[in-house]
């Protein structure tokens, strides 16, 4: 049977597989981040305090749909002095090894810890990629609802961080309780611009890129206000901001994605 001719994985997917790796049923969270932090000269780190800072994906080429053999290499790039709390950032190259270890993504992701600042290191460059949102209105809203059992839901993904099933650990840090994964809050924006800007076509999705500004709750409300804020023959930049109430979860997003979608080149 012949699948879809936009049948393929979703863009954002590879994002959950540093911390699944080859495992097929529930993985340590502990183990796998003492492995991914196990640097000479990086402080201890208490991974009760430790949050997802933002995330950015850059796809090279999409996963092929008949899946592979594949190779995830990781590498810290940074680690920065927030003041209230250390920045570490990681950089994640997906390659294909059936096809000679051509990369297919590049993935960059900054863990903010609370209390571990202040200890006189460099601050982090900004970002090379940006999108000034403009004063008018958003171009296109999406809507979603969280369902009360997204957290527990995502967590199947392989992102068993007990600070989003355990309420008293997101209390410890000032929270109301268990909060969403912010890469699952991260995936719901990318759907949104997927399906409003990009026709759900995911060989026209290039890169993405946001900050995690402030916790999402499973129950929540999710608003995607996204602007075109730049075009050309080749892509088209955009601007996003994700809010719960009226309040940014997702601030300084950008997104890029290919004007003509290959797919649609081939015809």
């Amino acid at each position: 049977m012949q699948s879809d001719k936009l049948f393929g994985a979703f863009p954002t997917y590879p994002l959950v597989l540093p911390l699944k790796g080859d495992f097929q049923d529930v993985n340590s969270y502990a183990q796998q981040m003492n492995g991914g932090f196990d640097i000479p000269g990086l402080p201890k780190i208490d991974f009760s305090k430790l949050v997802h800072g933002d995330q950015s994906i850059e796809i090279f080429s999409p996963i092929p749909r008949n899946g592979g053999i594949f190779t995830l290499k990781t590498m810290l790039i940074g680690v920065y002095d927030a003041g209230k709390g250390m920045v570490i950032e990681k950089e994640a190259l997906l390659l294909d090894d059936k096809n000679n270890s051509k990369p297919l993504v590049r993935m960059v992701s900054t863990a903010f810890v609370f209390g571990a600042g202040g200890f006189g290191g460099p601050k982090r460059p900004k970002p090379s990629r940006v999108a000034v949102i403009p004063s008018r209105a958003p171009d296109f809203v999406d809507v979603s609802l969280i369902s009360v059992h997204q957290a527990m839901l995502y967590r199947l993904s392989g992102d068993y961080n007990p600070l989003h099933a355990d309420p008293s650990i997101g209390k410890k840090i000032g929270m109301k309780g268990a909060i969403l994964h912010g890469l699952c809050t991260f995936g719901f924006s990318a759907a949104a611009i997927l399906k409003l800007v990009g026709a759900n076509d995911a060989s026209r999705f290039k890169f993405i890129s946001g900050k995690f500004a402030s916790p999402v709750y499973p129950g929540d409300s999710l608003e995607t206000k996204i602007w075109k804020v730049g075009e050309s023959n080749e892509e088209i930049l955009l601007g996003y901001v994700t809010n719960v109430g009226g309040k940014p979860v997702i601030s300084g997003g950008v997104c890029v994605l290919a004007a003509i979608s290959s797919s649609s080149a081939k015809l």
